[in-house]
């Protein structure tokens, strides 16, 4: 069968290794799906490649709904780029979440965990309203397909197409307080007669917003990133900011307004910072830990279940801590090490984001931390050089990014011959990979698999995996 060649319905099945969507053709060649459907649909498919006993495809259309697909009775609006499972029963999200889990390690090789068992997914008691950070993009939605031709448009990119921004005044995943601020932003920009930016031109004003807040702290923090070359803005600023002053008079849990200047063609929302209104961070608290939170700080973006999240680490670690040495490896929100090092001897916290480091530096001297150790540093070269000390790590805590593991990070933490590994993954997928590699070279045996929603209606997993020697 030829590249491009279109499959016409075709059953969905399942969710299977790395994410991808699973079903069979009629001549019983296996067919691996990328896109964002839901098992049980019907769908018309494009043919990206063609080999011996598969297919790899991408999906074109929906030609029958699932039998499971449901809309949400708060959500008029469908599945979307940052709500690709909104319309499927919360149940039926944390089985094909599960499903997901027990896949990747199934189609890895078995020999490494045949007795292991996986924990049921620990599901989010908050399913909705839970996302502490959201950035809102301007642009434009032009279609002759669909006679639409508007110009000024503030939400997200549109499923499919990422030229085009739908304008839609809520999002399911925020708080309500936020939609109404986000409301309220969006109809003044529309209004103050500057146009919205376009990344292929390089020409207009408004590019993005980006809305923070703390879940338990309950403050809010908003950044506006526009073109600041474009011409005529500063006969505006005033009136800007004029807006923005009253808007947080009117929402008084707005405790923190930047302006983000940007005439870069890179489509970022944070750039030259400018802090207009009050404090430079927000606050919030995790467990008993309190954060400054500033506008590039990496954070959970799900802080009301990261309570959850953290205690399970914390449990599977406690008896590992006691006057012990942990490393903390890709640290990127320092947290797991600021909860583990009230029982520690010493931790070493390690990530590569410069800024992340200076954040969470004063975030430990904040809440008196003195036993902990920031490096800014990749993680295997920093691995080389501590493997050298032969300095021991009683304790090494993995949480990496979806990528997994470097290559030259996994020999290296073999070396230490740690009692326990703590393993946080975003990506079943790299897990099991990893995890494979761990115990093939080592006497590490798995001992708990526990999966967690983090994130409702999304496709995206936390998993927690302790690992004994």
């Amino acid at each position: 069968m030829k590249k491009w060649t279109i499959l016409e319905n075709i059953k969905v099945e399942k969710l299977v290794f790395w994410g991808q969507w699973f079903a069979r053709h009629t001549d019983w060649k296996v067919i691996f799906i990328t896109g964002w459907v839901v098992p049980g649909s019907i769908v018309n498919l494009r043919v990206l490649k063609s080999k011996k006993d598969y297919y790899e495809t991408q999906v074109l259309d929906v030609v029958k709904k699932s039998p499971i697909e449901k809309t949400h009775p708060n959500n008029p609006y469908g599945m979307n780029g940052w709500c690709k499972r909104v319309n499927i029963p919360y149940e039926e999200q944390l089985k094909i979440k599960e499903s997901q889990v027990i896949e990747s390690f199934f189609h890895t090789e078995k020999t490494a965990w045949e007795k292991i068992t996986i924990s049921p997914i620990v599901p989010s008691p908050l399913i909705d309203s839970y996302r502490n950070k959201v950035e809102f993009s301007y642009w434009k939605y032009i279609s002759a397909k669909e006679s639409r031709e508007e110009h000024f448009n503030l939400w997200f990119h549109k499923q499919w197409e990422f030229s085009k921004i739908e304008d839609i005044n809520w999002f399911i995943l925020i708080k309500e307080e936020i939609n109404e601020i986000f409301r309220e932003i969006k109809d003044f920009t529309k209004s103050s007669w500057l146009p919205a930016y376009d990344p292929m031109t390089h020409k207009g004003f408004y590019r993005h917003l980006l809305i923070r807040n703390s879940f338990f702290k309950d403050e809010i923090m908003i950044i506006l990133g526009f073109n600041h070359v474009h011409n005529d803005w500063n006969n505006n600023l005033n009136s800007i900011k004029d807006f923005f002053i009253n808007l947080s008079k009117k929402h008084s849990k707005i405790k923190s307004i930047y302006f983000s200047k940007n005439d870069s063609p890179a489509d970022i929302a944070i750039w030259e910072l400018e802090l207009i209104y009050w404090n430079e961070f927000i606050v919030e608290e995790i467990l008993w830990l309190k954060f400054n939170i500033s506008p590039k700080s990496f954070f959970q973006t799900n802080s009301h279940w990261a309570e959850k999240l953290y205690s399970i680490v914390k449990e599977l670690a406690w008896d590992d801590t006691n006057n012990s040495i942990i490393l903390d490896l890709y640290a990127w929100t320092w947290t797991i090490g600021m909860i583990l090092s009230d029982n520690a001897k010493k931790v070493y916290s390690v990530e590569l984001v410069k800024q992340a480091s200076q954040d969470w530096q004063e975030n430990a001297e904040k809440n008196w931390i003195k036993n902990m150790e920031f490096i800014n540093a990749k993680v295997e070269d920093y691995l080389k050089d501590y493997v050298k000390t032969w300095e021991k790590a009683d304790l090494l805590i993995i949480d990496p990014p979806r990528s997994g593991m470097h290559p030259d990070a996994l020999p290296n933490i073999l070396k230490f011959e740690s009692k326990t590994i703590i393993y946080v993954s975003c990506n079943p997928a790299t897990l099991a990979r990893d995890l494979q590699f761990i115990v093939k070279n080592s006497n590490y045996k798995i001992k708990k698999v526990i999966p967690v929603d983090m994130f409702p209606h999304t496709h995206h997993i936390e998993t927690v995996v302790k690992l004994e020697l």
